[in-house]
């Protein structure tokens, strides 16, 4: 059986305020990059924007193996404790959130684990990156992401470039070799993506 790691956050500039998330699905083998997906979601908190990140990252990883096993690590210890079953979801716009999560991949078979936050880099990247494209009133588009470059070990390896999403509203998301989600487009790739210029930092 297949199985998959899944990274997801979510970030509100202001909480609540305008809010985006990032997520991303690894080979858990091999750790490469399969899949990415960001949103700008207009004003929320922070906690629903990470449950919302949650939310994409299983959809994405249900897209590539609807059969696979998922471990889901996270950052956000409100989001961990509470789909492992520790804590109670009380709040009203949250709880709707973690019980479509719960029926994406059945319960067996996805597992969550709290990280810290240096090591939730690449999804944390995503998520800012759309509230950057909100903030200009543009939708993140996976071609201009760089969130690849601040992965943590678990994803070592190139990810593909892609396309925006299709609709206002819709996650972009971008594959390697796999089928898009529902409401995307992806690009397919040959050779590594064109970075650009290389950056210069002094210190």
């Amino acid at each position: 059986m297949r199985e998959f790691i899944v990274e997801a956050d979510g970030g509100s500039r202001g909480n609540p305020g305008p809010a985006g998330y990032g997520a991303v699905v690894c080979d858990a083998a091999t750790g490469q990059t399969l899949l990415e997906a960001a949103e700008y979601i207009g004003v929320a908190t922070n906690n629903v924007a990470e449950y919302r990140g949650l939310l994409a990252g299983l959809r994405a990883a249900h897209t590539l193996d609807p059969a696979a096993t998922v471990h889901v690590r996270m950052d956000s210890k409100l989001v961990i404790e509470q789909m492992s079953g520790r804590w109670k979801i009380k709040h009203p716009s949250m709880k709707p959130l973690a019980t479509e999560a719960r029926t994406v991949f059945p319960p067996d078979r996805v597992t969550y684990e709290w990280i810290p936050r240096a090591e939730n880099k690449h999804a944390d990247r995503l998520a800012n990156e759309a509230m950057d494209a909100g903030a200009r009133g543009e939708q993140w588009s996976p071609g201009d992401s760089v969130a690849e470059l601040e992965a943590g070990p678990i994803a070592t390896a190139a990810a593909a470039a892609g396309s925006s999403a299709a609709a206002a509203g819709t996650p972009a998301v971008v594959a390697a070799g796999h089928q898009d989600a529902p409401g995307t487009t992806t690009r397919g790739w040959t050779s590594a993506p064109d970075l650009g210029a290389p950056a210069t930092l002094v210190l």
